[in-house]
Order: structure tokens, then C-alpha cells, then sequence
């Protein structure tokens, strides 16, 4: 009875822990996903010196 109580609170403990871990890494890459889309994926034009607007291709 105790043995079975004690893998049970083991089990809950590391699907708890697994929970945690994947929320966190959704959410660092969520962010990480909106930091690359401001940083690369910005329709900021660059006007040149002659008022053509000019894209950075990479």
C-alpha cells in the first residue's frame, strides 16, 4: 500500500516537473519566435540617399 502510494507521488511528481518544463519551452520559444520576427521580419524600409526606398535582402 505504501509502496504503491510512493510511485504514484513519484509519478505525479515527474508529470508535474514535465508540465513545467514543456510551458517553459513553448513560451521561450514564442518569445524567441517574436524577437527573430521584429529583428529580421520588419518591414522597416532604408531610404537612400536618393529617396528610393531600398530592402536588405539576406
Amino acid at each position: 500500500m505504501v509502496r504503491t502510494k510512493l510511485i504514484m507521488a513519484m509519478v505525479v511528481i515527474i508529470i508535474s516537473f514535465g508540465a513545467t518544463g514543456l510551458w517553459f519551452m513553448l513560451s521561450e520559444k514564442q518569445e524567441a519566435q517574436e524577437r527573430r520576427e521584429k529583428f529580421f521580419g520588419s518591414t522597416k524600409e532604408y531610404p537612400t540617399s536618393g529617396g528610393e526606398k531600398m530592402r536588405i535582402e539576406w
